[in-house]
């Protein structure tokens, strides 16, 4: 039975920008000077196309704020500017090359680095600027504020990435496994096309069309798809676009990250905190996380998430937190009251946000579970067994795929995936973490794409969505380098770069492994032949992907405990 599923990371990157805009208020126009459609000169000769925004009223050189954009919605792109003139800023949208210009120019995430360094130059020496800028803003405009960090300009005083995707690392793939918003985002964002019709996922599904057709099937060869999927490691032309170690040791501004939980740039954004304070011991770099997703982790928080009621002390409004924060450094105003340490994070079902000095400091215990005779046990198996899975790649009948519109749910749907259930757990504790683990497996294929879900089974018989997993097995090892499986051996795959949650875990509850395949109409299959997988097709299926899931296999889960 199929489930229509919208691509949740395309829906998401393409409402949070123009829902942004339409949330604000704008000042009244009389009472402000704008500059619309300005041109900034850059040394690669491509002009910058950018809005202005001035107060009347402030008539001596002010801080400036810099809101970098890949997407041009309309009017209302003013409103950011405006934002930031309201609170006595000088306020800036300044779009990436080629937008709003000549499209030919424009190549996403590979010229932030340079362009807006000169649009912060360009800035720093107009007459309304006392020489102190700086940056905040989501996804797209999140990354690109790590991109100019590379070499950050003396103006650069701060920088504020929410929900910041690191390209090649968790978008438009994650863990090495591509997603359909490698052709949607484009598409819709950038081309401005006419929407893909909504049957053309189930199209690809059934037809059984290698990956990198996709675009062929909508009518036309989108170039920017068929770059990225021409990258399907986390290779030097990704690695290029963010800092490298000896940048990181030399980003000293001070920096405020947001994501969530739910966040689907969560595993980039907190990447980038890793790799700053794990290269630069002295960094001056906070992180603010809850339940949010990507809309919440840029804006303001939804009440009610997904069927999920957040915790009253989680309604935060991320937007007025980067503007406190820009007005403490740039403005010398006191921190943001949340900021009680540089890891700050939301307990859910506790009412209560939590502190430490970095995410080492977050858990004092770790959950050790062998995945043994599908429960989640405690102690080491003391005989070698395995639970089977059987894969039909042929069969278009059926989906394996873990989706679930909701995180509170009253049945779980198992979708031909494999189960793990604890026994009822004798206390209450926090997770507060991101799982790893081992999986060890035998199969008869060279490659294929794990997706491993963890969930609270709750007392009163509810399931709550945790967290998930999703890697490609021949990246497990490393995502820059391709390591194919031995068919008919065992393989031990390491799982990591999962997602960080928190949350209150009730006596009595029982947590739950969902382990599963890749087989669905929103994300690439892979069908395990060891070809590059995004030119695969239905013809590679071949026999049924058998697997042994070893009782060796092991999750460690980090937790909190009294």
């Amino acid at each position: 039975m199929r489930k229509k599923k919208t691509h949740y990371c395309f829906i998401l990157f393409l409402i949070a920008f123009s829902s942004l805009l339409s949330a604000q208020q704008p000042i009244p126009e009389s009472s402000i000077y704008i500059q619309d459609s300005l041109l900034i000169p850059t040394r690669s000769g491509i002009d910058i196309s950018a809005i202005i925004v001035r107060k009347k009223t402030n008539l001596k050189p002010l801080p400036a704020i810099l809101f970098y954009t890949t997407y041009h919605q309309g009017p209302n792109d003013s409103n950011f500017a405006k934002a930031s003139a309201d609170r006595d800023y000088v306020g800036i949208v300044a779009y990436a090359r080629g937008i709003k210009t000549d499209l030919k120019y424009y190549t996403p995430y590979e010229n932030e680095s340079t362009d807006i360094y000169d649009i912060l130059d360009y800035i720093s020496k107009q007459p309304w600027c006392n020489g102190s800028i700086g940056m905040y803003g989501g996804s797209y405009t999140g990354f690109s504020q790590w991109a100019t960090v590379k070499k950050i300009h003396p103006a650069l005083k701060t920088i504020v990435p929410q929900v910041a995707v690191m390209p090649g690392f968790d978008t438009p793939m994650e863990n090495n496994v591509q997603l359909n918003l490698s052709l949607y985002w484009p598409h819709h964002s950038i081309y401005k096309m006419p929407p893909i019709k909504r049957s053309l996922p189930f199209e690809w599904y059934d037809d059984g069309v290698a990956f990198n057709r996709m675009d062929s099937m909508a009518g036309y060869t989108n170039l920017i798809f068929q770059k990225w999927i021409n990258h399907t490691t986390y290779d030097s032309y990704w690695k290029s676009m963010v800092p490298t170690q000896e940048e990181y040791k030399n980003i000293n501004i001070p920096i405020l990250t947001t994501t969530g939980y739910y966040d689907d740039s969560q595993l980039g954004a907190l990447q980038y905190f890793k790799l700053h304070t794990k290269h630069n011991p002295k960094a001056n770099h906070y992180v603010v996380i809850g339940p949010y997703d990507h809309w919440g982790g840029q804006r303001k928080a939804a009440e009610n998430l997904k069927d999920y009621q957040i915790d009253s002390i989680a309604h935060l409004n991320m937007m007025t937190l980067a503007y406190e924060w820009l007005d403490f450094i740039l403005k010398g105003k006191p921190k943001p009251a949340l900021l009680k340490d540089k890891v700050n994070y939301q307990v859910m079902g506790t009412n209560s946000w939590k502190h430490a000095s970095s995410l080492s400091q977050i858990n004092n215990d770790t959950l050790l579970f062998y995945l043994d005779q599908r429960k989640l046990s405690t102690q080491k198996p003391k005989t070698k067994k395995y639970e089977k899975q059987t894969v039909d790649f042929k069969d278009r009948e059926s989906q394996n795929n873990y989706y679930t519109p909701k995180i509170i749910f009253d049945s779980l749907v198992i979708s031909n995936g494999v189960t793990y259930i604890s026994e009822p757990l004798q206390k209450d504790f926090e997770i507060t973490g991101s799982f790893t683990g081992n999986l060890t497996t035998t199969i008869n294929k060279k490659d294929m794409d794990i997706s491993l879900a963890l969930y609270e089974l709750m007392p009163d018989g509810n399931y709550f969505f945790l967290t998930r997993y999703l890697g490609r097995a021949s990246y497990t090892q490393d995502n820059s380098q391709r390591s194919l499986l031995h068919p008919n051996k065992k393989n031990t795959l390491p799982i990591k770069n999962t997602r960080f949650v928190s949350k209150k875990i009730t006596k009595g509850s029982r947590l739950i492994i969902l382990l599963n395949i890749n087989k669905h109409p929103f994300e690439i299959i892979n069908y395990g032949s060891g070809k590059p997988v995004p030119t695969e097709t239905i013809k590679d299926a071949g026999d049924p992907l058998e697997i042994k899931w070893h009782n060796e296999s092991f999750i460690k889960i980090p937790i909190w405990t009294d």
